[in-house]
């Protein structure tokens, strides 16, 4: 799916009628229909749409009074032409049903909307493929700069967007050669730091509930380490198909509790995303289970309702805001020709110690 965040429609009350040129074409309200209706010229109209500040109040309100009065929508891609610029950002994500990406793609939304831009969004669902097909069909439309939810490998992808010469910004993740610009953190130091707050919690046998995706792997893969660094044992690891929903984390504990006796029960249990980890805590507490006290459960991500459920989630917050407060900068920056003095940015991570540990 690729869909603007809003669409445009044309009104069709007092709608002035078209001149023939128009009328033999496609009968859509012209440039030229505007400014004949305020009385100005074609050049003054398209000033007063395009750059309010360059003409007088008086201009400003009879073009404005006309635009609204047809209905009028600029024709952004005759602009674009123009001048090489399409003032659209194109942004693929891997989810966006309560999904941590929402916090970034938001801000970064509502600060190009600002400066005049557009975003464009794409939902990958974690699927390499359809990602490479979303960058394919975004490529072609020129955009002036493109957000990744992640950090692209080698690939007809990645070769695509470097030969584009488009503005890049991949996120959510560090690499020591991005493409063109990064604003991420490591997945491995966040396995690292969960470890050592359920050890430091007295937490001695620990499970791993994951969906499965790459990240989500390298989290896996450094908190298991961890714990056997601590000379703990083995880590049970539970394989889920979808980190997104509730249903995943509820079976994932019935496998957790089905695998091992009673006796040898996990005390602790790290999910890879928030849903999986209520998902947990709705089973825990349906059959019983005392949350922390007999269970800690932690996320990822700092999905907001987690702060309220009872118990409170803790989780691994990442500051997403910050991340597409600085891509959508950056990706301006870009594409007016500016310099970005610092093209890789860790904005590191945080834990929140609530209720659930």
């Amino acid at each position: 799916m690729i869909a603007l965040p809003f669409s445009i429609t044309m009104s069709t009350d007092h709608v002035m009628p078209a001149t023939k040129k128009s009328r033999r074409s496609s009968g859509a309200i012209t440039l030229q229909d505007i400014a004949k209706l305020a009385s100005v010229a074609p050049i003054t109209a398209s000033r007063a749409i395009n750059k309010p500040s360059s003409v007088s109040a008086d201009v400003l309100k009879k073009v404005t009074a006309a635009v609204e009065r047809t209905g009028y929508v600029p024709n952004r891609m005759a602009g674009a032409l123009a001048s090489n610029r399409s003032r659209v950002i194109a942004a693929v994500v891997p989810s966006t049903v309560m999904s941590v990406f929402m916090q970034t793609v938001e801000t970064m939304n509502n600060a190009l909307f600002d400066a005049g831009y557009q975003l464009m969004l794409g939902q990958s669902s974690y699927s390499p493929e359809r990602e490479e097909a979303l960058l394919e069909a975004v490529i072609g439309r020129r955009p002036d700069g493109i957000f990744l939810a992640g950090v692209l490998r080698s690939g007809k992808a990645r070769t695509r967007l470097v030969a584009a010469g488009i503005p890049v910004v991949e996120s959510w993740d560090l690499t020591p050669t991005p493409i063109d610009m990064l604003i991420g953190f490591s997945h491995q130091k966040i396995g690292r730091a969960v470890a050592k707050h359920l050890i430091a919690k007295g937490r001695k046998r620990f499970a791993l509930v994951t969906a499965g995706d790459e990240r989500a792997d390298r989290r896996g893969a450094a908190f298991k380490q961890a714990i056997h660094a601590a000379g703990f044992g083995e880590v049970l690891t539970i394989n889920v198909g979808d980190s997104r929903t509730l249903k995943s984390g509820r079976d994932a504990l019935v496998q957790i509790l089905a695998s091992t006796p009673k006796s040898k029960a996990m005390d602790a249990i790290f999910c890879s995303s928030d849903l999986l980890a209520m998902g947990v805590l709705t089973e825990a507490i349906n059959r019983g289970i005392k949350v922390p006290k007999a269970l800690a459960v932690m996320g990822f991500g700092d999905v907001s309702i987690g702060a309220d459920i009872e118990p409170a989630l803790s989780t691994v917050r990442i500051n997403g805001e910050e991340i597409g407060a600085m891509a959508a900068k950056y990706l301006m920056d870009k594409a007016e020709g500016k310099r970005v003095d610092k093209p890789i940015v860790d904005v590191g991570f945080s834990i929140l110690e609530r209720g659930s540990s």
